[in-house]
């Protein structure tokens, strides 16, 4: 691996001596053979010398601001970060035009604007590599790692993915990292790479030219120029983003009646319902009648057991789903937060879509290091005390990863509150999965009052199992348990008759999104969180926590349902998905995957041309109701009929409120606005005078309530804490 050397001692003084005395860029790499391993950022790179430097004290270098560290273990090692993708996809011919076909790997500041960064930290690397011996790619073990450390290595470190060995590690742990790499795989894996390439190259071909086809049509009719996307994921889940819409936006309610009746058991008070839905007012009024009585008995009394098993480790998708759940974070904001612990060496990769937690991974080493943690140490304890530990496993199963767990270090620094929420959140996962069932008893009781059934429903908890270990991520609510048996009177409170009708199905909200797109296989565990992302900034929905279509989602659905259904169907998402899946196991080919995207591209754009004008006119439609909807405060209270939207002057380019008959000379109200931060209309009026409300967002993190009014008593109504 590294240059012969009379004795491993006085290789290790050559090294050390050189890095301690000789500063200054690469200078002591120009006298010694070292490894060069490229990580995926600067704060794995750090974890990563650290861990390998037999002194536990690697020398960090600056080069023009890129950082990289000088260490040894049984030789000289430099460890040279990326900032995650340092190559990306582009065009070979600079045209705006579409369809695209013909496509390369470049850099990423020859592709993208505010990249030139990238230019000086590839310099860096090339440096780096220019005297190197050995190369390893220490990046992530993914799809997305596997690429950053290819295609560093081939472009930037001169061909060197051929020879280039691996490092296969789940946590930055001092243990593991030194362990993977004393045990380097010997090569990249290139069927993971090769299925990681395909993915990009057709969603770069999808999203390129479906995006153009959309922009360049709304621009044609406009005259203005606004980015509209799609592409081979975002286009599926729009799509049945849209079908949930127009269930409820065409939804008729339907009325039915329910009867409840309060009764009272040993001075304790229960609600028992009517054992059927009550379709007509006449039905419900004559039963209601039928049932004015006193005194009751209880017909019949049905005891049951369940044992209820713990729940299963973490995959990213259903930690994703748990962290909306209980803390009402996106699932991006979730994805930010786990990268953070791993990087931190807490947690293990979260990027996995395991459920299973392999014996090699040390539950009793990790037990031991998390009772150190006085919130942990007796669940922790009690495991520890266990003849033998076996976790609760699922059915999912991740070849790169094992699922979510935290390694047993602790933060050697105070966490921040959400990465406090969800750290705990995976520990407690962790110590659950390995606990006991909980057992749950339920009685079912009927109730006849005058031959009429009622039935009402009690549990209590009989053996708490692997609910103390989850609290307080588990809720159950145990009820008090009277005696009961067949026969026994009971007394009637009440009797009550109510109207309701049929609910709409319910808007997709962050977590069930993510769990509809994982059950129909659109996107994978790590692109899903971004997707969603994406169509919010691309205004295709409104909302945060229930997710409503807008009108621009609705048209850009709308045109590609149309002229090109084939890219809105999730049984196409899930065929190349499948694809991929087989590029990975050798039973298909990346060449052969990108023929079938082009021919379909060439039929659909050639679709989309035919059909430009009046593609266009619809779009730029909804994209004026759109830029209307996003600055539309309320309506006007001057005139009356007018509404009052954000403006900006082109004479002094501030922004202010004004009114729409303006245009027309029919009003001249108009009120002024912060010129810092972002100004959203909250669609709402002011309490104390009536006038539309707007938020300010500094930095996307302070935020005020503001009422229009300049004479309003209560102009600032919210906090710094945010709306």
């Amino acid at each position: 691996m590294v240059a012969k050397t009379p004795s491993a001692s006085s290789n290790t003084w050559n090294c050390n001596l050189l890095m301690d005395k000789i500063a200054g860029g690469c200078v002591w790499l120009e006298l010694v053979k070292y490894t060069l391993i490229i990580t995926e950022k600067p704060a794995a790179a750090n974890r990563i010398a650290t861990a390998l430097d037999e002194r536990s004290k690697p020398k960090k270098t600056s080069q023009n601001g890129v950082p990289y560290y000088e260490a040894y273990r049984g030789g000289c090692i430099v460890v040279v970060p990326a900032i995650g993708h340092l190559y990306t996809i582009t065009s070979k011919q600079k045209i705006r035009g579409y369809p695209v076909f013909d496509y390369h790997w470049v850099p990423r500041y020859q592709a993208e604007k505010g990249a030139e960064r990238i230019r000086v930290w590839l310099k860096v690397i090339s440096d780096l590599a220019k005297n190197a011996e050995t190369f390893v790619d220490g990046c992530d073990f993914d799809i997305e790692g596997s690429i950053i450390g290819y295609t560093i290595l081939k472009y930037a470190c001169g061909e060197k993915q051929d020879t280039a060995k691996r490092m296969k590690y789940s946590t930055l742990t001092e243990e593991e990292l030194q362990a993977t790499y004393d045990n380097l795989l010997p090569h990249l894996d290139f069927a993971l790479i090769e299925a990681g390439l395909t993915r990009h190259e057709v969603d770069w071909l999808y999203g390129i030219n479906l995006s153009r086809a959309l922009t360049e049509a709304a621009k044609s009719a406009s005259g203005q120029y606004t980015t509209l996307s799609t592409g081979r994921v975002q286009g599926p889940t729009l799509r049945f983003l849209e079908e949930r819409e127009k269930d409820i936006q065409t939804f008729v309610p339907a009325p039915y009646w329910s009867l409840t009746a309060k009764i009272s058991i040993d001075n304790e008070v229960y609600i028992a319902e009517y054992e059927k839905t009550l379709k007509t007012l006449a039905e419900a009024k004559m039963i209601q009648a039928t049932t004015k009585t006193k005194a009751g008995t209880i017909d019949s009394v049905g005891v049951y057991e369940s044992t209820i098993n713990p729940p299963v480790p973490f995959d990213l998708g259903s930690l994703q789903s748990e962290g909306y759940k209980l803390f009402r974070y996106t699932p991006m904001r979730t994805s930010a937060i786990l990268q953070r612990l791993y990087l931190d060496a807490l947690i293990s990769y979260p990027r996995t879509s395991s459920q299973k937690l392999p014996p090699s991974i040390g539950y009793k080493n990790i037990l031991k290091k998390l009772q150190k943690a006085p919130a942990y140490t007796k669940q922790a304890t009690e495991l520890l005390i266990k003849p033998s530990l076996k976790p609760n496993e699922g059915k999912k199963i991740d070849p790169a990863h094992p699922a979510i767990y935290p390694t047993g270090n602790l933060s050697q620094k105070p966490l921040d509150a959400a990465s406090k929420n969800v750290f705990d959140l995976v520990v407690k996962r962790f110590l659950a999965v390995f606990a006991e069932p909980a057992v749950r008893q339920s009685v079912n009781a009927v109730v006849n009052l005058n031959g009429n059934l009622f039935r009402f429903s009690l549990m209590r908890t009989l053996v708490e199992g692997w609910f103390r270990f989850y609290r307080p991520y588990v809720q159950v609510k145990d009820d008090v348990l009277p005696p009961l048996s067949e026969g026994q009177p009971v007394e009637v409170l009440r009797v009550t008759l109510k109207e309701q009708y049929t609910q709409p199905p319910p808007r997709y909200n962050p977590r069930s999104l993510l769990l509809e797109m994982e059950e129909k296989e659109i996107g994978t565990k790590a692109t899903r969180a971004a997707t969603i992302q994406t169509l919010h900034d691309r205004k295709y929905l409104n909302g945060t926590d229930h997710l409503a279509v807008s009108a621009l989602g609705f048209e850009v659905t709308g045109v590609l349902e149309r002229y090109c259904p084939t890219v809105v169907s999730p049984k196409m998402t899930r065929m190349l998905e499948e694809k991929m899946e087989a590029i990975q196991q050798g039973r298909e080919n990346k060449q052969s995957v990108l023929a079938d995207t082009v021919k379909t591209l060439k039929r659909v754009t050639s679709e989309l041309k035919d059909k430009e004008a009046i593609i266009g006119m619809q779009l730029s439609l909804a994209l004026r109701q759109s830029w209307l909807n996003a600055r539309t405060v309320g309506a006007c209270l001057k005139c009356g009929d007018g509404q009052l939207i954000i403006l900006r002057s082109k004479k002094s380019g501030k922004r202010f409120v004004g009114c729409t008959n303006f245009f027309d000379g029919k009003c001249s109200a108009s009120y002024p606005l912060p010129q810092r931060g972002t100004v959203k209309p909250l669609g709402s009026t002011c309490k104390s005078c009536g006038a539309p409300m707007v938020a300010t967002y500094l930095r996307g993190k302070t935020s005020w309530r503001l009422c229009l009014n300049p004479q309003c008593t209560s102009k600032i109504t919210g906090n710094k804490a945010g709306i």
